[in-house]
């Protein structure tokens, strides 16, 4: 997520918005963001429907705990995803270079009027 937060600018640039969904509960999540400097959104979902809507629902992913399993994705304005990146291992995660490959392949980055 380190890589998100030093290329936040590029996908601000590109009209993307850049959103973390963990199972933790805001008590958990709140010092994390803040511990680590995070400046993107980072959504609670502690009943895991979203997760479980997108199959990253990781059943004992640690001991006792399940836990979301790392997945990135693109969804255009419609909520269409368009482009995805999962891994079965929690260690693994795409690097945001990776993903503004992506948009720009895809074609995804909002058009800015030139005013």
């Amino acid at each position: 997520m380190r890589s998100f937060q030093n290329k936040l600018s590029e996908f601000e640039k590109r009209g993307i918005r850049v959103v973390a969904i963990s199972v933790d509960t805001p008590a958990v999540t709140k010092p994390h963001i803040e511990k680590q400097g995070f400046t993107f959104t980072f959504l609670c979902d502690e009943e895991a429907e979203v997760i479980r809507r997108y199959d990253l629902l990781h059943p004992g992913g640690f001991p006792g705990e399940d836990i979301a399993r790392p997945g990135e994705f693109l969804l255009d304005s419609t909520g269409v995803v368009r482009w995805r990146d999962l891994t079965e291992d929690y260690r693994v995660r795409v690097k945001a270079e990776q993903v503004l490959k992506a948009i720009d392949e895809l074609g995804l980055a909002a058009k800015r009027s030139a005013n």
